[in-house]
């Protein structure tokens, strides 16, 4: 028995303490849970882990998720690199929730909202003898070491827009990590690089390089997140699309103050 008949007040026996003490347990974390429940049937709540295909993206993202983070407390977030897996595969299978990416498909379960558009420019230093020419040719860059993020080349613009169409290799590749250790080596002559606008404008300001487009049209592109597309109308995803779409706008006024 659970209880001690003819007893008052009731008491109970050592099984029903025992019963008594898995209940104080269990039911906050039953209520606690249905709450969080609720609150992700209202798209107040959830789980966004973000995949990254390209490198420069930090350079936006990180002010956006300090903003997001305050925004929506109960999201949970995390960030992969999108280096040693395949961010779509893993958007498709559950693994992420958000794909930043520059190259939409069309695809029925995957749904690629439009961010900002970018430019990709050749950022070389003052006195490359490139620098005489009003805009890039692939051929240009036949007799030159071409500095990039350490990622697959078909990932990089130059490559799968503008040299592999026109059968184009340069001479050298060279890899780096990070954006200031590729714009040094630009600046000091021992490479080009091809970075996105929003990466060089604040560089640009201090007169550290110039840049030059590539064809005479340029090579535009724009940003995507690529989201289930059942989860595409959720509050948290549609409270972080509206901020990346926000974030050349902080990028704009920030080089100009």
């Amino acid at each position: 028995p659970l209880y001690l008949r003819s007893t008052k007040p009731l008491t109970l026996t050592p099984a029903g303490l025992k019963l008594l003490a898995l209940a104080q347990l269990v039911l906050p974390e039953v209520e606690a849970t249905d709450r969080q429940l609720r609150s992700y049937a209202q798209g107040d709540s959830g789980r966004l882990f973000i995949a990254i295909e390209c490198h420069a993206c930090f350079e936006w993202l990180i002010p956006v998720l300090d903003r997001y983070r305050q925004a929506w407390p109960e999201v949970e977030i995390d960030i992969r690199l999108g280096l040693n897996f395949e961010p779509i595969a893993a958007l498709q299978k559950g693994e992420v929730d958000l794909v930043i990416s520059s190259d939409p498909q069309a695809h029925k379960e995957l749904s690629f909202e439009p961010l900002f558009d970018y430019e990709g420019l050749l950022a070389l230093a003052h006195d490359h003898p490139l620098t005489a020419k009003e805009y890039i040719v692939p051929a240009d860059l036949a007799d030159q070491t071409l500095v990039t993020y350490p990622v697959e080349r078909k990932r990089l613009d130059v490559f799968s827009r503008f040299l592999q169409p026109a059968g184009v290799e340069p001479a050298n590749v060279r890899q780096a990590e990070l954006t200031a250790i590729i714009l040094l080596l630009v600046t000091t002559l021992k490479g080009v690089a091809v970075l996105p606008d929003w990466v060089l404008k604040e560089s640009m300001s201090h007169n550290r390089f110039t840049t030059r487009p590539l064809g005479k049209a340029g090579m535009h592109g724009t940003l995507h997140a690529a989201v289930r597309r059942n989860e595409s109308e959720a509050a948290f995803i549609q409270g972080f699309i509206a901020l990346g779409k926000r974030a050349m706008d902080d990028v704009i006024v920030h080089y100009a103050e």
